[in-house]
């Protein structure tokens, strides 16, 4: 616009005229004409805006005139901040004007906009801003896709990690990009030289027959090599396309892993062709939208019954292989959420109709990008039935032992008979079960019944038309079983018809009832709803259970007669109980009359020998003074030593007076002494043993120290051991624990054990004392060197028995071993005797040691 011009746009004779030459240059332009000027006491007017305005900010002129802020309201909130700056440089160092930013119209549109102007100041000071705003969106979104395209061939190109060459015809190497890709060469080692003098002579002719091609034909070409690298024989692929006059764009990618996975997998695909084809389950593979089939192998044409041509391009549907087709929905659903199922039962149809039970396993693979199913079939039909049949087993075990319980535990036959067709009808799950009795006077009636509410009862029908109950008896007659799947297939009277017809029976179910050789009943089954095949363990469930039946009837007419003769047994039980009570004060009398015969005659015995031994000893003991007196007449004589008895004779007796003195010799006397000596040790024993064997053994525990009580013991006992020129090694620990014994009683205990050892071995003998803590008692043990016993000696030398009476100590022995073993035992204590591998014999014996509960034992 001309500078005289614009100035003149504010004379009052030019302004019209200025404004229609600006109207005039903005009718073609796509943008905004605008003048602004600018006052110094900072106000604004607006005397031009071109009709673009209404195009590019969808606004008047004249409401842009009117308020010029509406303008400023645009501005993208992000461009405000550079708009205001570029204003405030331009007005400061009145250089044009230049900015570009982003604009939102009042519909909600972007738009890219620039805007240029030429400040110019004016004589009287202000500022008029001649300008033009121009649309430039379309620009810049072409520039944002420029650089958007740029960047993504960039990254692309950058994300290749493959080799690029860009090649001439002659093999020339003009350039290449290498980042990202495994390569040995530099750059400069590559660039300008040829194929021919850094490959292998055969892949360089193949090289060189594909650029020629490539740059002939215009077409992609593709050509495989291998190459020998630091790292082995590598394989590469190398794709040539036109990228130039005479070159080509050779992008070359190293295969070896795909080649490498190339010959795995198909030797995994002949392994699995191999396990596909050998497999003992049936597999599948099938289309997952529709279930068309593809391909399956042998074992499926075993189980479906369908042979291979008759499945492969058909779908489950159309084979209706499926029993419930909502099951195949349910599988293609698992799949889609996991990609994989595992031994999920179906019943699966064959091609003959029967019903199968398999356990099915798949998974979705990809098949030339479609997606299927590679399912695999276990059939567990057989496995099924199995279990089915194990199950109705333990059913009907756990009814007949239910069963049995209750026909041992009550009497009660009424109950007995309801639970039984209770619980038959139940494991049945048939429609009604009843007993029916047969007898002779009383004709058929039913005894118990259980029976589904939709069907008529059969309990308390009976019938006495003998032409009906011969019919019905020889229908069960030699105990045979009769099973009736259908009842109109079965010829019977038109009674038996009319009975079955009255209560609905399609199918029956009879074992008789036998008691004995007598028909007593029979437990029946029906089926009401129609026809039945009849299992064979359904029968040998009814067939059990009649025979459970007849036991129970048999076990209530037994308790009937029991109940009969009860009152008669009560009556004899009564009197055989008399007579016990009365044979037992006998006995109890007979012990009292022995108990006081053996005290009465052991104390008259020991009275008698404890006489006989003060004379005989008396008169040794005088025998030996007048031997002293005159010993040398007799010697001198050369007479036997002789006593006489006369003066040891009462006074009174006659023949004191009228005999002559008796003469006894002195080895005479002194068998006597011993002989009486053992008689009244055995006396003595007889004593202790009455007095042990009656309930409650007289002893009195207290808690002792037993070393030192042994030590006292054989104190005591020395004399004995001298006598025997027997020795005696204490061992026992001073530190052992308190033990409860009879003190008392324990010395003699000691002693019958030593005289054992001593009386059965030579003098000279050796003992060895020692004691441990076993178990909560006190182990003592006595070891001597003396003669060994054999096994079944020392089992039974602590037994109440008599040995040869020819051996002078045996009596009393074998009494004060079994003393001993009486007092151990009253004690709570073990007795017991080992015979030594070489030499002697152990005896051992265990005492309570003195613990709080022991201490306070009365």
């Amino acid at each position: 616009m001309d500078e005289t011009v614009v100035k003149s746009l504010y004379t009052p004779n030019c302004q019209q005229e200025a404004i229609n030459l600006l109207s005039k240059l903005a009718v073609n332009l796509p943008g905004i004409i605008f003048q602004v000027l600018q006052r110094q006491d900072g106000s604004v007017f607006i005397p031009y805006v071109s009709s673009g305005c209404q195009y590019l900010s969808e606004l008047e002129p004249e409401a842009v005139q009117a308020d010029f802020q509406v303008l400023y309201k645009l501005i993208h909130p992000q461009d405000i901040k550079a708009f205001a700056e570029s204003i405030a440089v331009c007005s400061t160092t009145f250089e044009p004007w230049h900015w570009e930013g982003r604009i939102i119209t009042p519909s909600g549109k972007l738009k890219w906009i620039q805007g240029t102007s030429q400040p110019e100041l004016q004589a009287e000071g202000d500022f008029l801003w001649n300008g033009l705003v121009m649309d430039i969106t379309d620009r810049k979104l072409a520039q944002e896709k420029l650089l958007e395209s740029e960047a993504r061939y960039k990254a692309i190109l950058d994300a290749i990690p493959d080799l690029m060459f860009r090649i001439s015809r002659d093999g020339e190497y003009l350039d290449l990009k290498s980042e990202g890709a495994n390569i040995a060469l530099t750059r400069e080692e590559i660039v300008g030289r040829n194929l021919q003098e850094l490959l292998p002579s055969d892949v360089a002719a193949i090289s060189q027959v594909a650029i020629a091609k490539t740059l002939d034909s215009g077409t992609l070409q593709t050509c495989e090599y291998q190459l020998p690298t630091p790292l082995g024989v590598r394989d590469y692929e190398a794709r040539l396309v036109v990228s130039g006059q005479d070159e080509i764009l050779a992008i070359v990618r190293d295969i070896t892993e795909r080649k490498q996975a190339e010959v795995a997998l198909q030797n995994l695909a002949q392994k699995f062709a191999k396990a596909f084809s050998c497999s003992p389950d049936s597999i599948t593979i099938s289309t997952i939208q529709e279930g068309r089939f593809i391909e399956v192998n042998d074992s499926f044409v075993k189980l479906s019954g369908y042979e291979r041509d008759e499945v492969i391009a058909k779908t489950s549907f159309e084979l209706n292989v499926w029993v419930d087709d909502r099951e195949r929905l349910k599988l293609v659903q698992e799949l889609q959420g996991t990609g994989v199922a595992r031994n999920l039962e179906f019943e699966f149809r064959q091609k003959s109709g029967e019903i199968i039970t398999a356990l099915l396993s798949a998974e979705v693979i990809d098949l030339d990008g479609i997606p299927c199913i590679l399912a695999v079939h276990h059939d567990i039909t057989e496995r099924k039935q199995v279990e089915a049949q194990l199950r109705l087993s333990a059913q009907r075990d756990r009814l007949l032992a239910e069963t049995l319980v209750r026909i041992r535990s009550s009497l009660n036959l009424e109950q007995i008979l309801q639970t039984t067709v209770t619980e038959v009808r139940q494991f049945l799950q048939t429609d009604r079960v009843f007993i029916g009795l047969n007898n002779t006077k009383l004709g058929v009636r039913t005894l118990a019944e259980s029976v589904d509410p939709k069907y008529p009862s059969v309990l308390g029908w009976s019938t006495n038309d003998e032409a009906y109950l011969q019919e019905v008896r020889n229908l069960l007659k030699d105990n045979l079983v009769r099973v009736v799947e259908d009842i109109t297939q079965m010829s019977v009277s038109p009674k038996v018809q009319a009975h079955c017809q009255k209560f609905q029976t399609k199918a029956s179910l009879a074992v008789p009832i036998m008691l004995g050789n007598e028909l007593f009943g029979a437990l029946i089954a029906n089926q009401c709803s129609g026809s039945r095949h009849w299992q064979p363990i359904e029968i040998d469930l009814l067939q059990q259970m009649s025979e459970q039946v007849a036991i129970a009837i048999q076990q209530s007419k037994i308790y009937q007669k029991l109940a009969e003769l009860n009152t008669n047994l009560e009556h004899q039980v009564e009197e055989r109980t008399a007579q016990l009570q009365q044979k037992m004060q006998e006995v109890g009398e007979l012990h009292r009359v022995k108990d006081v015969v053996l005290h009465t005659v052991a104390h008259d015995l020991r009275t008698s020998v404890m006489g006989n031994l003060m004379v005989l000893k008396n008169l040794l003991n005088q025998g030996m003074g007048s031997m002293e007196s005159g010993e040398q007449g007799a010697e001198g004589k050369g007479e036997n030593k002789k006593l006489s008895l006369s003066p040891l004779l009462p006074a009174k007796c006659p023949s004191a007076s009228s005999q002559s003195p008796i003469p006894v010799s002195h080895s005479i006397i002194e068998r006597m002494v011993q002989g009486n000596d053992r008689q009244l040790t055995m006396i003595n024993s007889l004593l202790e043993i009455n007095s042990a064997e009656k309930p409650g053994m007289d002893i009195k525990l207290e808690p002792v120290d037993f070393s030192i009580l042994l030590r006292a013991i054989f104190a005591q006992l020395q004399p004995m051991l001298t006598q025997n020129q027997a020795t005696l090694k204490n061992l026992v620990p001073a530190d052992l624990p308190l033990v409860m014994v009879d003190a008392t009683r324990l010395d003699k205990f000691l002693a019958h054990l030593l005289t054992h050892s001593l009386q059965n071995n030579p003098p000279g003998l050796n003992f060895i004392l020692s004691a441990t803590v076993e178990g909560g008692m006190l182990r003592t043990q006595i070891q001597d060197d003396g003669v060994v016993m054999s096994k079944a000696e020392c089992d039974r030398l602590f037994d109440l028995h008599v040995r040869d009476p020819q051996d002078c100590c045996s009596t009393s022995i074998g009494l004060k071993m079994y003393l001993c073993r009486k007092f151990i035992q009253s004690h709570g204590g073990e007795i017991g005797v080992i015979s030594n591998r070489k030499r002697g014999l152990t005896f051992w014996f265990t005492l309570p040691l003195a613990t709080s509960s022991a201490t306070n034992r009365p």
